[in-house]
C-alpha cells in the first residue's frame, strides 16, 4: 500500500514539474503595453466575469499557496460570496515552507495582510509591485523583522513573491480596479499548502505546525464563508471573525470573545468532516511524513528554464515536484544530516522537519494554537538579487503609511481610515 502512495506521489512531482515549464500564465505582449499602470484586464478575464456575475470593480482578495506554488486572486460576485476568477503559477520564492521571522532569513511571509492603494508601488524597478505589508500586527507583536517584501515581477526573489511581468501586470489591475470601486483594503492570506485534512497529517512533525494550526482557522472560516475572514490580533494570536466585548490589543489579553451561531455551526459541520479525512490521512500515511525540499532543491527541478534569461532570471519549482513522502525515520535522518552540514559550513540552521517535541497523534487539531513563539529560523543566506525599493506598510490599524505619489521621488504621508465592519460579516443581518 505505501509503494502505490509513493509511486503517486511521484507521479504528482512529475506531473507538476511539466506545469512548472511553463510559467507564464498571462498571455499579454508586454511590448503592446504603453501604460503599464492603466493596462486593463484582457477581454478573457472581463468576459469571465460576466459569466460568474462580477463586476469589473468588485472586491477582491488574494490567496497563495507556498508549496503548490500558485497565487489566487478571488473576486466576490453578485452574492458577495468571493471565487477564482485567475490563478497563477508563483514564478520564484525563496526559502522553506514557513513565516518569515526576521531580516535576511529569505523567508516569503505567511500569514493575514491588508493591502491598501498605498501598498501598490507603480515605481518598481521589478516592472510593477504590490507590499505584502510585513510586518503585520501580528508579526510586530511577536518580534518579527523585515520590509520591502513584495509581490512584484521579474521573477527573482529573496524573501517576496515574485511573478512573471505578464502576471504582475494583471495581477496589479486586479487590484486597481477593485480600489476603484470603493473597496478600502484587500486581504492578502499567505498559507505554507492548502489547509485540508491531508496535508496537516503529511506536515503534522513540522515545527511550524502550531503556527500553521492556527493559519487554518483563518483557512477554515474561508472555506465556511467564501468570505475574507475579519482577522485581529490580541494575545500575540490571530482570531478570526470574532465578536468581542472590548477592543483588541496585540500584545494584550483577548477580551471575551464569541463565535456568531450561524458561523459557529457552520464551521462545527465543517471540523466533522475534517476530523474523518484527517482520521483516513492518518492511516493512508501511518509512519510517513513530508520532506519539505530547500530552495536550492526546488530550483534544480527547474534549472532548464534559465537557459536564455539574465543571471538575475530565477525560477523555482514548486515544493511538490522537489519534495517527497518518506518514512519517518528516514526524514529525521536527513535533516539530522543537512544541519550536519550547515554548521560545518558556518551556518546556523535548524530543520523545518522535526519530530524533537510533536508526538505522532492521530488526532484532528483543529482549534485556535495558543502559540505565540516563532518558528524555527531558517539560513542567514545573503540575499544574490536586491529587493525593490518600496513603501512597508506599517504595523496596526492607526498608523500612517507611505503612498506614492506621481513623482516617484516624492513620498507623502495617509492615514489609514477609521476601521469599519466589513461588508461580508453576513451574520450580522442575520443571514444563514
Amino acid at each position: 500500500m505505501r509503494f502505490r502512495h509513493l509511486a503517486y506521489v511521484s507521479l504528482m512531482a512529475l506531473a507538476l514539474a511539466g506545469c512548472n515549464d511553463a510559467l507564464d500564465t498571462a498571455s499579454i505582449d508586454l511590448s503592446t503595453v504603453k501604460n503599464k499602470v492603466e493596462q486593463p484586464l484582457p477581454s478573457h478575464i472581463l468576459a469571465d466575469m460576466s459569466k460568474k456575475g462580477m463586476d469589473r470593480n468588485s472586491p477582491i482578495m488574494i490567496r497563495i499557496f507556498k508549496e503548490e506554488g500558485v497565487m489566487e486572486i478571488m473576486k466576490a460576485n453578485q452574492s458577495n460570496r468571493f471565487e477564482v476568477i485567475a490563478d497563477y503559477k508563483i514564478c520564484a520564492w525563496s526559502g522553506r515552507l514557513g513565516p518569515k521571522v526576521k531580516e535576511g532569513d529569505r523567508q516569503a511571509p505567511e500569514g493575514f495582510y491588508m493591502l491598501t492603494p498605498a501598498n501598490l508601488n507603480p515605481n518598481s524597478k521589478y516592472y510593477l509591485a504590490i507590499n505584502t505589508g510585513f510586518p503585520n500586527r501580528y508579526d510586530a507583536v511577536n518580534g518579527r523583522t523585515g520590509n520591502n517584501l513584495m509581490i512584484h515581477g521579474a521573477c527573482s526573489s529573496s524573501g517576496c513573491y515574485s511573478m512573471t511581468d505578464q502576471q504582475v501586470l494583471e495581477i496589479y489591475a486586479f487590484a486597481r480596479d477593485a480600489f476603484k470601486g470603493g473597496q478600502k483594503a484587500i486581504q492578502l492570506e499567505a498559507f505554507p499548502f492548502r489547509m485540508t485534512a491531508e496535508n496537516m497529517w503529511k506536515h503534522r512533525l513540522s515545527p511550524n505546525i502550531e503556527f500553521w494550526k492556527m493559519l487554518k482557522v483563518g483557512y477554515d472560516n474561508f472555506e465556511v464563508t467564501k468570505r475574507p475572514p475579519e482577522v485581529e490580533v490580541c494575545e500575540k494570536k490571530y482570531v478570526f471573525n470574532q465578536q468581542a466585548s472590548s477592543p483588541f490589543n496585540a500584545g494584550g489579553k483577548c477580551p471575551v470573545m464569541t463565535t456568531p451561531p450561524a458561523l459557529q455551526t457552520a464551521l462545527a459541520t465543517y471540523d466533522k468532516q475534517y476530523d474523518s479525512d484527517y482520521a483516513m490521512a492518518s492511516k493512508k500515511f501511518d509512519g510517513m511524513a513530508w520532506y519539505d525540499p530547500t530552495e536550492a532543491e526546488r530550483k534544480a527541478v527547474v534549472a532548464k528554464q534559465r537557459k536564455g534569461h539574465d543571471i538575475a532570471y530565477a525560477p523555482t519549482g514548486t515544493a511538490l515536484a522537489a519534495g517527497k513522502m518518506m518514512k519517518v525515520a528516514d526524514l529525521e535522518s536527513m535533516m539530522s544530516n543537512q544541519s550536519a552540514q550547515q554548521v560545518a559550513r558556518g551556518g546556523t540552521v535548524a530543520s523545518p522537519t522535526t519530530t524533537a517535541s510533536i508526538p505522532m497523534s492521530t488526532a484532528a487539531p483543529n482549534a485556535v494554537a495558543q502559540q505565540t513563539g516563532g518558528p524555527v529560523v531558517a539560513a542567514n543566506i545573503p540575499a544574490n538579487v536586491p529587493i525593490p525599493m518600496a513603501n512597508p506598510m506599517n504595523p496596526g490599524p492607526t498608523v500612517n503609511a507611505l503612498a506614492y505619489a506621481p513623482n516617484p521621488s516624492v513620498e507623502t504621508a495617509q492615514t489609514e481610515p477609521a476601521k469599519k465592519p466589513p461588508f461580508w460579516k453576513f451574520w450580522a443581518k442575520g443571514e444563514q
